[in-house]
């Protein structure tokens, strides 16, 4: 029976001779082995000795195959195991004192192989295949990887699971046609690379990895960006993102609850709008929307501060001289309590409000002045020199014009004559 897992052996010697440990586990082999008996008993059911030969705990690294072995039977202090559904757990041996520290283990496997431990601790029939006490060999350690890269089909197996410790996974030119579920297994992952597949639609389930920092989708056939993954632990974990030559026309207003992005890229899409409340991605640096559809960008893409800015090919309209007014005198119930949610922060949810008032508050328009409008607004679009928001602009047409078209919300007709007079 084996395990994979991060180790630390700590002396409990050590504090008492002013020593402390290093504080940092490594990646491990433990094996529960047993020296084979030249004439092995048959085995009783039950909790039947294990006979003249000891049960050892055999510790392997990729640096000493030999290992460290150390008998179990009735050489057991404790076990601490609060933490096993983390992966971690701790062994207390009384001979020699060490406790051995254990981390990043799959939790079922933990599990699992600390039964198998303790039976051997009582001299029971461990009811397991046991090792032979010999050194590991290398390719046990293949499920150390932090680093998977498959560029065709023919290497993509469907059969074996991807090593449990892979912080980086490229899958890219495999035909998939939907997100290997075996992934959501990789607690460990950091960068996921699916590009250039035939992927139509995320799971929720990629909110799971709570660890991912790049997420790379290029050249798919996505559709959508769906609210649950905006909502997922990604919102604290995502760095990159890459949606290009996708077939996606709009995303939702939730998108810019990912607040931790560093570098977003959907060029090559259907875009027609970005999501209003864009400007509350504060942590944007690098943005390219290449080659879409945006006939004009929202007021909040303003608050943006980036690095570099990419909009070259968009169907840009000209700014409309006559703004749209959809005021209305007095304000309704509606507008008026949710102009008062919104500017007193007063938090809601589908719990407290009807889920289709939710989804009105969190789609209002943000008025120059900072506060919030419903339906009753007065619309107006003008140009920005978009090297306002960037400090490196691609330019956005071949006539070399950096301008793009803005369109503004106004709360009231004293905010729309307010602003009008500072423009001029």
């Amino acid at each position: 029976m084996k395990l994979h897992c991060e180790v630390e052996v700590i002396s409990r010697h050590l504090p008492a001779l002013g020593f402390r440990n290093r504080g940092k586990g490594v990646r491990a082999l433990l094996s529960l082995c047993q020296q084979a008996p030249r004439s092995p008993p048959r085995p009783r059911a039950g909790c039947s000795r294990a006979g003249p030969h000891p049960v050892y705990l055999l510790i392997s690294t990729l640096k000493d195959k030999h290992g460290s072995r150390y008998e179990l039977k009735e050489n057991i202090e404790q076990f601490f195991t609060k933490f096993v559904d983390e992966g971690k757990a701790t062994i207390r041996l009384k001979e020699p004192p060490v406790d051995i520290c254990l981390s990043k283990a799959s939790s079922s496997s933990l599990r699992s192989f600390l039964s198998a431990v303790r039976l051997a601790h009582r001299g029971c029939d461990v009811q397991a295949p046991l090792s032979p006490l010999t050194p590991a060999k290398t390719s046990e350690f293949d499920k150390f990887k932090t680093k998977m890269v498959i560029t065709s089909k023919k290497d993509y197996s469907v059969s074996k699971n991807f090593p449990y410790y892979l912080e980086y996974l490229q899958t890219s030119y495999c035909g998939l046609v939907q997100v290997d579920m075996r992934i959501f297994c990789l607690k460990n992952l950091k960068k996921l690379d699916l590009s250039h597949n035939h992927i139509k639609k995320l799971p929720a389930t990629i909110g799971d990895l709570i660890h991912l920092q790049e997420l790379n989708l290029n050249d798919n056939h996505l559709e959508s960006f769906s609210v649950a993954l905006c909502q997922s632990t990604l919102q604290k974990s995502l760095r990159s993102l890459d949606l290009s030559k996708n077939k996606i026309k709009a995303l939702p207003v939730q998108f810019c609850q990912l607040q931790e992005l560093i570098d977003l890229n959907l060029d090559d899409n259907e875009l027609i709008r970005f999501p209003f409340k864009i400007g509350q991605l504060t942590n944007l640096r690098f943005l390219s929307a290449a080659r879409n559809k945006l006939p004009f960008l929202p007021s909040e893409f303003k608050n943006l501060s980036l690095e570099y800015l990419d909009l070259f090919g968009n169907i840009f309209e000209q700014p409309k001289v006559l703004p749209v007014i959809m005021l209305q005198t007095p304000l309704t119930l509606l507008e008026s309590s949710a102009r008062t949610i919104l500017y007193n922060r007063i938090p809601y949810g589908s719990h407290i409000i009807p889920f289709h008032l939710c989804q009105d508050l969190d789609t209002a328009k943000t008025c120059v002045c900072g506060r919030f409008c419903l339906s009753c607004f007065i619309q107006g679009t003008t140009t920005m020199n978009l090297h306002s928001v960037a400090h490196t602009v691609v330019l956005v047409d071949n006539m070399g014009g950096t301008e793009a078209p803005v369109i503004s919300y106004f709360c009231s007709l004293s905010c729309y004559i307010n602003s009008c007079a500072m423009l001029r």
